[in-house]
């Protein structure tokens, strides 16, 4: 289907473009905490909007059927928005991995580009990259990639923060994928697949301690929450 510059829910007409991008950060944020509703503050500060504006759009949404929205307790998606925000996010991380994978582009670029060029692709085009791809099953920062029939997988992974002194681990999503944050992880040495062992976890302090490639990083436990890894990949 070709994308278009309005989406038609019933009788409402929607900016397509601006829907997508509401659709996509509810879905992130509700899955990043549990399916808890989205707060409009959250959406506010995630969007770069007033928080009047996420509330004059969130009413828009629930009377297209894509979101259940109530004042003071926040909002989640329908089942139909769920699908559109999947939908979108499909595009968007399999147009990074293309960029990643063709053209190297290194991971603190691709999300950049891929905000502009997933509303201006069509599902046909997504599907012929995903073929070409080889059906990847994550983007670059690791983020699981919803399949064409509207499922997604999402991999076990535990925070950094909580991860146990003295176990081995791989580095297999990052949560940040601001363009700051990534070079910053790039500049430590620590890439996506990076494997290495928490030497020393100063919780009141607000730092842990951990090994790369033999050399021991300090890293605040703050950029340890927003990375993903997992054990049982770090032995194979």
């Amino acid at each position: 289907m070709r994308y278009l510059d309005v989406i038609h829910v019933g009788s409402v007409t929607l900016p397509s473009l601006t829907i997508e991008n509401y659709v996509k950060t509810i879905y992130r944020l509700c899955t990043r905490q549990g399916n808890r509703p989205a707060s409009t503050g959250r959406l506010a500060e995630l969007l770069e909007v007033s928080p009047g504006t996420v509330t004059s759009m969130l009413k828009t949404l629930k009377d297209a059927g894509l979101a259940e929205y109530k004042p003071y307790e926040g909002v989640r998606l329908t089942d139909s928005g769920r699908s559109l925000a999947l939908r979108v996010l499909r595009r968007h991380r399999l147009i990074e991995l293309f960029l990643a994978k063709t053209l190297n582009l290194n991971w603190d670029e691709v999300h950049d580009e891929a905000e502009n060029m997933e509303h201006a692709v069509s599902d046909l085009l997504v599907d012929r990259i995903d073929e070409f791809l080889g059906f990847p099953g994550v983007d670059p920062h690791g983020d699981p990639i919803p399949r064409s029939d509207g499922t997604v997988t999402y991999p076990k992974a535990t925070t950094l923060a909580q991860w146990p002194v003295g176990e081995p681990f791989r580095l297999i999503r990052v949560v940040d994928q601001s363009s700051e944050f990534l070079r910053y992880l790039s500049q430590t040495g620590f890439p996506l697949g990076a494997t290495g062992e928490v030497t020393a976890n100063h919780a009141t302090a607000g730092v842990i301690l951990v090994t790369i490639n033999g050399r021991e990083t300090p890293l605040s436990l703050e950029v340890a929450e927003k990375l993903l890894v997992d054990y049982e990949s770090a032995s194979q």
